[in-house]
C-alpha cells in the first residue's frame, strides 16, 4: 500500500498528478483546502491538499550479486582481507522491519479512511470499479449526500483494508443494505396499532388521501375485523365525498360529512360505538398556511387521535420538506408514502425519515383497493430503494 500527499491548484490538477504518479487505480482518501506562500499572512494562495493511496503489494525479491570474473578465478581459500559473512543476521532482521513498516502504513490508512469527510465522498466519485455501480444507484435514488457518504465510507473501508478480492456485487449490496438500515433503527415504522380511536389523514391535493383511507379501512375490516366508520371534511370537492361514499357502501361502513368543529363533535357521538373512525380531510394548496388553520377549525385534535401526513413519492423532495414543515403546525405522528409504483426514485423516504426523525405507517403502490398498500417496515423501505425484490 502506497500513501502519498499531493498539493495542487485545483482538484483536476491534483487528479492529474495522482494518475501520473500512482496510476488509475489510486483512490483519494482525504482532501482539504490549504494556504501556501504569502508574507505575514498576506498574499497567500489557496491550494488543494490531497491524500491518495494505491495498493501496490510488489513481490519482494532478494538481489543476488553476480560473481565477478576475478572472484571466479580466486581460490577457495579465504583471503585475509575478506570479512566473515554477517548476512544471515541482517536478512533475518529485514522482514521484521518490513512488517513493522507495512503495519504502520495499514494503521495510518485505517485512520485516514475512518476520517473521510463528507465533502470528499460527495466531490470525488472516482471509486473502484466494484463500487461505482452502487454509488451511482444511490445517486439515482436521490439519497442524501450525508447518508451516501456513510455508505461509501464503509464500502471503501471494506474494499481497501479488509479484503477487496472477496468484495463481489452481493457483498457490496449486503453492506449497503445494512448501512441504510442503521438510519432506520429505532424509528416508529409499522401500520396503525389501534392505540387511538381516530385516525386523521392530512396532506396536499392530489396525493391520494381518499383512496388511501379506503385501503386502510378495508385492511382494518378484512384483516383485523374492526368496526370502521368514515368522517370527511373534504366539502370542497363533491367528487371526493361521492368517492368516499362509494368505498363506504362497498365496505358497509357509515360516512359522516362535517363542516365545522360542532359537526365534528356530533359525528363523534353518532360513531361512538365504532372501533376506528377514519377522517378524510380536504386537500388544498400546501403553500397556503391558512389551510392548516382551517383544519383546526373543523377537526377536534385531541389525545384520542393520530394524524398521518400523506406524501406522494412522485413529488420533489424539496416540496415534501415544505409540506412536512407546513403540516408540522399540527402534531404529525407518522407519514404515509403513496404512488411508489409511479416512480423509480424512492430515496426521499429514507431522507425524510432521517432528517425529521418521523415514523412511517403505510406505503401504497397502486390504485387497487384494498390490495395496493403495505404496512411500513425498515427492510421494505431499503429494498424499495435498492430495487431488491425479497421484501420481508
Amino acid at each position: 500500500m502506497k500513501v502519498k500527499k499531493f498539493v495542487a491548484k485545483s482538484m483536476s490538477e491534483a487528479m492529474k498528478k495522482i494518475r501520473q504518479e500512482l496510476g488509475s487505480d489510486a483512490v483519494i482518501l482525504n482532501s482539504k483546502e490549504v494556504e501556501t506562500g504569502g508574507f505575514l499572512g498576506f498574499f497567500t494562495k489557496k491550494n488543494i491538499e490531497v491524500i491518495a493511496a494505491v495498493d501496490t503489494a510488489p513481490a519482494v525479491r532478494r538481489q543476488v550479486p553476480k560473481k565477478s570474473a576475478q572472484a571466479n578465478r580466486s581460490s577457495s581459500k579465504p583471503s585475509a582481507s575478506v570479512k566473515p559473512q554477517t548476512n544471515t543476521i541482517e536478512s533475518n532482521l529485514k522482514p521484521s522491519l518490513k512488517d513493522e513498516t507495512l503495519a504502520s502504513e495499514v494503521k495510518e490508512l485505517k485512520n485516514i479512511v475512518n476520517g473521510i469527510s463528507s465533502s470528499i465522498v460527495t466531490q470525488f466519485e472516482d471509486y473502484p470499479d466494484g463500487l461505482k455501480k452502487m454509488n451511482q444507484r444511490l445517486i439515482d435514488q436521490d439519497i442524501d449526500s450525508s447518508i451516501r457518504t456513510e455508505v461509501m465510507k464503509k464500502l471503501l473501508k471494506k474494499w481497501y483494508i479488509l479484503d477487496k478480492e472477496t468484495m463481489n456485487e452481493e457483498e457490496v449490496m449486503h453492506i449497503t443494505k445494512e448501512t441504510l438500515l442503521q438510519f432506520l433503527n429505532e424509528k416508529d415504522i409499522d401500520g396503525f396499532q389501534f392505540n387511538k380511536k381516530y385516525l386523521n389523514l392530512v396532506g396536499p391535493t392530489g396525493v391520494g388521501k381518499t383512496t388511501t383511507i379506503a385501503k386502510i379501512a378495508a385492511h382494518c375490516v378484512l384483516k383485523h375485523k374492526k368496526r370502521v366508520a368514515f368522517i370527511t371534511t373534504d366539502t370542497f370537492r363533491i367528487a371526493a365525498i361521492d368517492q368516499l361514499k362509494t368505498y363506504a357502501k362497498i365496505l358497509n361502513v357509515p360516512v359522516e360529512v362535517v363542516y365545522s368543529v360542532e359537526d365534528f363533535k356530533q359525528a363523534k357521538e353518532k360513531l361512538a360505538n365504532y372501533d376506528l373512525v377514519l377522517i378524510d380531510s380536504a386537500g388544498r394548496n400546501f403553500l397556503n398556511q391558512l389551510y392548516i388553520d382551517e383544519l383546526k377549525k373543523v377537526i377536534d385534535f385531541n389525545e384520542e387521535m393520530e394524524t398521518y401526513l400523506v406524501l406522494s413519492l412522485t413529488s420533489k423532495y424539496k416540496d415534501m420538506v415544505t409540506i412536512f414543515e407546513q403540516f408540522s403546525r399540527i402534531n404529525i405522528n407518522k407519514v404515509i408514502f403513496t404512488k411508489k409504483d409511479e416512480t423509480y426514485s424512492r430515496g426521499a423516504m429514507l431522507n425524510l425519515i432521517h432528517e425529521y426523525d418521523v415514523g412511517v405507517s403505510y406505503i401504497t403502490n397502486g390504485q387497487s383497493v384494498p390490495d395496493d398498500i403495505v404496512e411500513g417496515s425498515a427492510t421494505q423501505i431499503v429494498n424499495s430503494i435498492l430495487e431488491v425484490d425479497d421484501y420481508e
